[in-house]
């Protein structure tokens, strides 16, 4: 178990024209992996209002923060960390172009892209229920621990 508990982190699940928003947060190309855009919660803030900090600072997009849709947690046994991750649906405010050359304020997210059903299934993403929730129609949904990966 983590040293001081569970991190506690919101993402968001943003579909738009049948597309769903996904962000790699892997600093200099260390992993493929990609998930949804969004972070560590600050204390202060509720989880609506720190979704949409994070959703801009990774993507330069404004968002609506809807209902939760899924629960996740992952960790790392050897490392000792363990995250929980609050799943929302979104909709983005006005435009949803991402400018290229956006920066997220710590140089870590590496590729923004909108993907289809089609395309989200060969890629590698987590949570691995996360293709489920963002184009099937199921309730909240709630995922127990998975390995962290890389």
């Amino acid at each position: 178990m983590a040293k001081n508990g569970p991190r506690l982190a919101v993402r968001a699940v943003i579909v738009h024209d049948d597309r769903l928003l996904l962000v790699n947060a892997y600093a200099n190309g260390q992993s493929d992996l990609m998930c949804a855009p969004g972070g560590g919660v600050e204390l202060g803030a509720s989880l609506p209002d720190n979704l949409a900090r994070e959703v801009f600072e990774e993507t330069g997009l404004r968002i609506d923060v809807g209902a939760p849709c899924l629960v996740n947690e992952f960790h790392d046994p050897t490392a000792g960390f363990h995250q929980v991750d609050f799943y929302f649906r979104c909709t983005v405010i006005g435009s949803t172009k991402i400018a290229s050359a956006w920066q997220d304020v710590e140089n870590i997210v590496t590729d923004r892209r909108w993907v289809t059903h089609a395309q989200m299934a060969k890629l590698r993403v987590k949570p691995d229920s996360l293709i489920d929730i963002a184009f099937g129609d199921a309730p909240i949904s709630y995922d127990p621990l998975e390995l962290i990966v890389r």
